[in-house]
């Protein structure tokens, strides 16, 4: 991956969110706990039905309005929950919570000994599953997306980013085996 392939996000002059991306607010989200600084991103994956994927669901499900038209959907109707971004299959990011708000994505968590990751966290969710593999275009938006994040807040290292497993031990998994860490982290080395 050259550093020319990936593709650039730009915060709006605030630090909210990126400009050339769509922003679809979700209702869960809340404000962050006073002189508390975002220093973690944790690493997600959904998808909706299970290894399915292109669909609106997840779309739904963070905007609150999912509809029940497939019978596995109806465990997931009524859940709180939201991340900051989503990035698709195809690599398209959106966004459904503020940089500066807190998403609804990590539940029960612990990182480092602190407790309550959507306090100092930003979630990023791939369309995936834990045993399917991640596309490039996934992966390109994904250091992107970092690379940005990482520039924007300065407390965040690389060291900081971990997947959702690693904060809620033995209660998720995601994002799974299929996540190449490895990779993720020598394209991040390479582009920055």
């Amino acid at each position: 991956m050259q550093k020319a392939t990936l593709p650039q996000f730009q915060l709006e002059p605030n630090g909210r969110w990126f400009e050339q991306i769509p922003l679809r607010l979700s209702p869960f989200q809340n404000a962050r706990p006073a002189d508390v600084d975002v220093d973690t991103l944790v690493i997600h994956n959904i998808s909706l039905p299970p290894a399915v994927f292109g669909a609106d669901y997840i779309e739904q499900l963070f905007l609150g309005c999912v509809q029940v038209d497939v019978p596995i959907l109806e465990d997931v109707r009524g859940l709180k929950v939201s991340s900051h971004l989503l990035i698709r299959r195809c690599g398209e990011v959106i966004q459904y919570v503020p940089f500066d708000r807190r998403a609804w994505h990590a539940g029960v968590s612990e990182f480092h000994g602190r407790a309550n990751c959507n306090d100092f966290s930003i979630g990023i969710e791939l369309e995936g599953t834990d045993e399917l593999p991640y596309s490039s275009s996934q992966y390109r938006s994904l250091v992107g997306v970092t690379l940005s994040l990482l520039e924007a807040y300065p407390r965040m290292t690389v060291d900081r980013i971990c997947g959702h497993n690693q904060i809620a031990p033995g209660r998720k998994t995601d994002p799974g085996p299929a996540f190449d860490w490895a990779y993720y982290r020598q394209q991040l080395s390479k582009a920055s």
